[in-house]
């Protein structure tokens, strides 16, 4: 009798659990663009891409600077967001109205009250900070390279395959041949 919780894994189902990558290395890549093109390939021809992991190795969290913050900033982003959520409250509180007439009248105050609640707790997060983290970004897992691994069973086949690839001319210069 086996769990759903056993380290064998059904074919073609993620491990439930983190579970280390299994096979042979068939094909690496500087970009995750290029592996996913390399299994896109192995698809085309037919091969038991079930078989396939793509595994980013050197793993690197990346965070881009995309501005700096600023008490406009917060508090503007703050009022647009409270906004958003007071608007949905207020709809949604429109809705069950029974009230004859008065159906804009809980979409304003829920749009006003979202408003003031955004403000509020941008402001509180933002002034909490104390200027230690004055800039926006947005952050990103890369990898150094990316391995495409398979079974044993399909390793040399999938080698064979993606020699081929390698071999192609690349799409660049195929966009000026056609």
């Amino acid at each position: 009798m086996t769990s759903s919780f056993s380290g064998q894994n059904r074919p073609g189902v993620p491990p439930r659990l983190p579970t280390p990558p299994t096979g042979w290395p068939i094909g690496s890549y500087s970009t995750y663009e290029e592996a996913q093109r390399a299994v896109d390939f192995l698809a085309d021809g037919d091969f038991p891409v079930q078989e396939v992991t793509i595994v980013g190795v050197d793993l690197m969290l990346v965070e881009r600077v995309t501005g700096r913050l600023t008490w406009g900033r917060v508090l503007g982003t703050g009022a647009a967001s409270g906004a958003w959520f007071g608007l949905f409250v207020g709809v949604l509180l429109s809705l069950f109205n029974t009230s004859p007439g008065t159906s804009l009248g809980p979409i304003v105050a829920g749009l006003l009250v979202g408003v003031a609640f955004g403000l509020i707790f941008a402001a509180v997060g933002y002034g909490s900070a104390r200027g230690k983290r004055d800039f926006q970004s947005a952050s990103q897992l890369v990898a150094g390279r990316y391995d495409v691994l398979c079974q044993p069973r399909s390793a040399e086949r999938g080698r064979d395959l993606l020699a081929k690839l390698a071999m192609r001319p690349s799409d660049a210069g195929k966009a000026g041949q056609d």
